[in-house]
């Protein structure tokens, strides 16, 4: 995998061992333009993975960015790839439900990226509201298989449905905290 653009572009991510499915390029370069320059904006990256997203969010002016992963037996690839990032980027070891509640800042942009097979994604959303972790006119942005596509409402709680992306069976819906 690379970095596909900003301040990193073309730097190499490797692949942590274990059950793994990373963002395609593509994906992650039309997310990242979408979301335009991120200079002054905090990011979360749930279910890191490699930290490749979370990279991506730093590579663009983006901090602080934490990024949480689960899986102990990724924690030394993903602090391999975090370790040229120069602003601060910082990994938590954690169940991303056990994370959500013990968060210490609001984050502009909340990105999550579950394994396809986890089911109940939509309560990552009901927690993020409930926690309020995202800060008013922040973002909550999932990526999940195209088959879910109508489990997922156009509200949930303070979140409202922005956008939906489709690449091949992957899909990534945008949603907006209210301002009041």
């Amino acid at each position: 995998m690379r970095i596909t653009g900003g301040k990193y572009k073309g730097r190499n991510v490797i692949c942590p061992p274990g059950v793994i499915r990373p963002a395609m390029d593509m994906m992650r370069e039309s997310l990242f333009d979408i979301l335009g320059p991120l200079y002054g904006q905090s990011f979360l990256d749930l279910f890191t993975g490699s930290g490749c997203v979370g990279i991506e969010a730093a590579s663009r002016g983006a901090e602080p960015v934490h990024i949480v992963e689960l899986d102990r037996g990724k924690r030394a690839t993903i602090e391999k790839n975090i370790s040229f990032v120069e602003s601060e980027i910082r990994l938590f070891m954690s169940d991303v439900f056990r994370f959500i509640p013990t968060a210490k800042i609001q984050y502009d942009i909340v990105y999550a990226d579950p394994p396809f097979p986890m089911g109940g994604k939509l309560r990552l959303l009901t927690a993020v509201d409930r926690k309020d972790i995202v800060k008013p006119g922040g973002q909550f942005i999932i990526h999940y298989p195209s088959e879910e596509r109508e489990v997922w409402p156009d509200e949930v709680g303070s979140f409202v449905f922005t956008d939906e992306r489709k690449y091949g069976r992957s899909m990534l819906r945008f949603y907006t905290k209210r301002e009041n």
